[in-house]
């Protein structure tokens, strides 16, 4: 089966910079569309952005907008999450996900990655 795998979290300061990137291997399977998730320390996992080649647009939660941004790396063939400005907030385990179908739903998930943001 499909599986993706993330990686670049680290433990950085407020203000920093981090970049993280989401691979796919196993069989070829079509992508609608794929996005990257978060969940803090008790709390429920949120949406952070998404791209969707069916319908052609990128779309942002407000918390990050203007600071995350998402970037197909074209060499390592990768979906990355370009993260600035970053705040304690933003502390938690970042997922990214794929949609494989036109329902509308990400049925595909990585295991995650951590990322720390110390003030």
């Amino acid at each position: 089966q499909v599986r993706l795998v993330e990686s670049g979290g680290g433990l950085v300061q407020a203000g920093d910079s981090l970049r993280l990137s989401c691979a796919a291997s196993g069989r070829t399977i079509i992508m609608y569309a794929m996005a990257w998730f978060r969940q803090a320390p008790g709390k429920e996992r949120e949406f952070v952005g998404s791209v969707n080649w069916r319908q052609g647009r990128t779309d942002y939660a407000d918390s990050v907008k203007g600071r995350f941004a998402i970037a197909r790396d074209n060499v390592k063939d990768t979906l990355d999450l370009e993260m600035s400005s970053l705040e304690p907030e933003d502390t938690g385990v970042y997922y990214c996900a794929a949609m494989t179908s036109g329902v509308g739903a990400y049925n595909i998930w990585g295991q995650g990655t951590q990322v720390t943001v110390s003030s």
